[in-house]
């Protein structure tokens, strides 16, 4: 029961939070210009500052397990791939699929992923190891389903050298090559530096949020129903459900468990819809997953914690 009420607590605010901004564009306070302003701002400014405070506050060389890394960089690789390849075969809709499998396989690792593990364990490592080793995966697979699917109208090779390109210039894999290299290097910047990073930072998440209520479309996501189902039930039960029984046969338990478990099973992160929307893909596809996932993720993952705790791979 008190993992329940923890993860009512986590994710319920989360949901009002767009409800708010929802509410906001209902009486007029909010508009469809703010929606794009606030998009182009988050995707290249408070979503890249965020990912490299994340990334460049973990001491990667201190709490480095290879295997955990490896585990968690191949699974995220393998969810990837089997959603692109199985949204192609099934999905018909081209104008859907990028948004589809993006919302389908990246979790939202740091914004609820840490909070569920330090409720449990307290201070982790492998929390941030986690977001190391899959978040990186997470945008350069985004930025490359997107331009892959937005690029379709050419040839192989261009379609190659676009998504390249793409990649190369995307705010957000700069925010994480920046992060990872100041983690790397150990630099350590004066207070000054990061209050003002933590600053903006702070906004992407909030933000987001909010945008993702004002610019979500009742009637078009009902339109848009079996998608949103089919997503959820990917990120929130298929995903666990084949590779947790994977990472037990490996020998992981305890904080890696959870920190796994949030990877694999946690909402879609509201930063989904900033990339979607910046990269003209469909949000109104992205913004219902995100709203579905958080919704259910309060029972799913209370399940899985419970039958994780039960079989004594979680203290």
């Amino acid at each position: 029961m008190e993992n329940f009420i923890y993860s009512i607590n986590v994710t319920f605010p989360i949901f009002l939070v767009m409800v708010i901004g929802y509410f906001l564009k209902q009486i007029g306070m909010l508009n469809d210009n703010f929606v794009t302003v606030a998009n182009r701002f988050n995707f290249k400014v408070t979503l890249p500052f965020m990912l490299f405070r994340d990334i460049a506050g973990v001491d990667i060389r201190a709490v480095f397990d290879l295997k955990y890394v490896l585990f968690c960089a191949l699974v995220s690789t393998a969810c990837f791939w089997l959603i692109w390849g199985g949204v192609k075969l099934f999905l018909k809709d081209q104008t859907m699929r990028g948004a589809f499998v993006q919302a389908s396989f990246r979790s939202s690792a740091a914004v609820m992923g840490l909070a569920f593990i330090q409720n449990i364990y307290g201070t982790s490592a492998m929390g941030p190891l986690m977001i190391v080793s899959a978040v990186p995966l997470y945008n350069i697979f985004s930025v490359l389903t997107f331009e892959g699917e937005n690029a379709s109208g050419v040839d192989g090779k261009q379609k190659i050298k676009e998504a390249c390109i793409g990649i190369a210039k995307n705010p957000i894999i700069l925010g994480i090559l920046a992060g990872l290299i100041v983690g790397l290097l150990g630099i350590e910047f004066p207070t000054i530096i990061n209050k003002t990073v933590n600053s903006v930072a702070q906004m992407a998440t909030p933000l987001a949020l909010i945008t993702i209520g004002a610019g979500f479309e009742g009637r078009k996501a009902l339109a848009k129903i079996k998608p949103t189902i089919a997503a959820s039930l990917i990120k929130l039960v298929i995903q666990p459900l084949i590779f947790l029984p994977v990472a037990v046969w490996m020998g992981f338990g305890g904080e890696k468990m959870i920190a796994i478990l949030i990877m694999l099973a946690s909402p879609t992160t509201p930063s989904c819809y900033i990339m979607a929307k910046s990269m003209n893909n469909d949000g109104v596809l992205t913004a219902s997953v995100i709203v579905t996932t958080t919704l259910l993720a309060a029972f799913t993952l209370t399940g899985w914690i419970f039958i994780l705790k039960s079989v004594g791979l979680i203290g």
